[in-house]
């Protein structure tokens, strides 16, 4: 999973697995091991109907309903967005790039751009 954080917006790019994994197990954990303690990201199922992020001990959760899991599992929905407060909240399909890059693209989505 990629995070993304730029002033007031968090941004989430879930690759194929991850939404599986999201699908099944109601919730996907990413970490950054930085020296004195873990930076913690994850996307979880709430009852809420709209996104929603909290911000405790190191660790954002982005709240995601189930409603909003299944439509990322079995439909061609590309992701949602959302206001939590005064952040914005982006949780989206991570497609492969069209430009070269070296990481390992593999279990990403085929990118829509690519095809006429």
């Amino acid at each position: 999973m990629k995070i993304r954080i730029k002033d007031n917006s968090v941004r989430l790019r879930l690759t194929k697995s991850e939404i599986d994994k999201l699908g099944a197990a109601g919730k996907v954990t990413g970490r950054t091991e930085f020296t004195h303690q873990p930076f913690i990201y994850e996307i979880a199922q709430t009852d809420n109907a709209a996104l929603v992020a909290s911000f405790m001990d190191n660790k954002i959760v982005i709240g995601i309903s189930a409603t909003m899991i299944q439509e990322l599992v079995h439909t061609d929905r590309i992701g949602f967005e959302g206001m939590s407060g005064q952040v914005s909240l982006l949780v989206e399909k991570d497609f492969a790039c069209i430009d070269n890059t070296v990481e390992d693209q593999s279990d990403n989505y085929p990118n829509p751009n690519l095809s006429c």
